[in-house]
C-alpha cells in the first residue's frame, strides 16, 4: 500500500462515488477505479460495497478510513506548522473549545489575538469536551480548552482557571424562595442538563452520585445558551456554568439556588498534544491566559 492508493481510497470514502472522487482528485474515473482495485487486491479484502447509487464502506473500509484520516490529518498539521513559522505574519491556528468556554470565556481572548496578529487565521471550533480531546489527539486542533476531567498520557493538561456550576431557576419556580434546597429535593426536581459527554453534565452527575442520587432529567439540551433560556422560561433547574449567567443573575431574571452539600466547582483546562511542536501563534494565544507561559 502506498500513499497514492490511500489517497484515492480516502477520496472515494469522502466523495461517496468513483466519479465524484475523480473530480476531487483531478484525475480520470478509470484511473481511480484502477487504483482502488489494486489496493483491494493487495489488502485481500473489499473496501467498498458497490451500490447502484454510490459506494458504501465495508467493515474493512471503515477501519482503514480511521487510519487514513489520521495520516492525512498529520500531513495537514505538518503543513500548518510550516506556515506558522512565518513570524506570525500568516499561518493558521486551530483551537477547539467546549461549549461553555467557546461561547462565553474565549471570545475576548480570540478578539484580542486577532487585533494583535491580524494575519494569522484563527479558527475556534466549539464542541463538547470529548470531541475537543479527540480533535487535539487527532491533530485537528493545536490547542483545546475544556472543563471536563481529562486523563490521557498523550496530552499535556494545564489548569488555567476555576469555575462554578450553579443550579439556576426562574424567579417564579417553586424552589426560588428556598434558602438552601436539600440534595434530595434537587434530585427530585426536573433538571435541565447538557448532553452526555459534556463536562458540565459530568460534574453535576458526579456531585449527586456522591449522595447515591441521580438528578431527575427533565430536558437534555446540547447548548449552554439553550439551557439558560429554558431555565428562564421556567423549564426546571438549569445546571450551568457561572460565566454563562452572570448578567441574568445580576438583573434578577434568574435565581441561583444555594447548594452547600454539592461540590460543583471545577478546574478549566488547556490541552495540547505532548511532544507536538507548539507554534508561535499557539504560544502567544496561551500567554493571553497566563503571561508566565513561555
Amino acid at each position: 500500500m502506498n500513499l497514492r492508493h490511500l489517497s484515492v481510497f480516502h477520496g472515494i470514502a469522502k466523495a461517496g462515488s468513483v466519479n465524484a472522487a475523480a473530480r476531487l482528485l483531478h484525475t480520470s474515473q478509470p484511473a481511480v477505479s484502477r487504483e482502488l482495485r489494486t489496493l483491494e487486491d493487495r489488502l485481500g479484502v473489499p473496501l467498498f460495497d458497490r451500490l447502484p447509487r454510490g459506494m458504501r464502506l465495508t467493515e474493512a473500509g471503515r477501519m482503514l478510513l480511521g487510519y487514513a484520516e489520521r495520516i492525512f490529518g498529520l500531513e495537514q498539521a505538518a503543513e500548518r506548522a510550516m506556515r506558522e513559522l512565518a513570524d506570525l505574519e500568516g499561518g493558521e491556528l486551530a483551537i477547539g473549545a467546549s461549549n461553555t468556554l467557546g461561547t462565553y470565556l474565549l471570545p475576548p481572548f480570540v478578539a484580542a489575538f486577532h487585533i494583535r496578529y491580524p494575519k494569522v487565521s484563527l479558527n475556534l471550533d466549539i464542541r463538547n469536551t470529548q470531541e475537543v480531546v479527540r480533535g487535539v489527539l487527532d491533530l485537528h486542533f493545536a490547542l483545546g480548552f475544556v472543563e471536563g476531567r481529562v486523563r490521557d498520557e498523550s496530552l499535556e493538561v494545564k489548569e488555567f482557571r476555576r469555575d462554578r456550576i450553579l443550579a439556576v431557576v426562574a424567579p417564579g419556580h417553586c424552589l426560588a424562595k428556598a434558602s438552601a434546597p436539600s440534595v434530595q429535593s434537587l434530585a427530585a426536581t426536573a433538571s435541565i442538563l447538557r448532553e452526555p459527554g459534556s463536562g458540565t453534565r459530568e460534574i453535576v452527575e458526579r456531585a449527586f452520585a456522591r449522595h447515591r442520587l441521580q438528578p431527575r432529567r427533565g430536558l437534555q439540551i446540547s447548548s449552554s445558551e439553550a439551557v439558560k433560556r429554558a431555565a428562564l422560561e421556567g423549564g426546571g433547574v438549569g445546571w450551568i456554568s457561572e460565566v454563562c449567567v452572570a448578567e441574568e443573575l445580576r438583573t434578577g431574571r434568574l435565581v441561583a439556588l444555594r447548594t452547600p452539600r454539592l461540590s460543583l466547582e471545577r478546574p478549566l483546562y488547556s490541552l495540547r498534544l505532548r511532544g507536538r511542536h507548539i507554534s508561535r501563534s499557539a504560544l502567544m494565544f496561551l500567554q493571553g491566559f497566563d503571561p508566565a507561559v513561555g
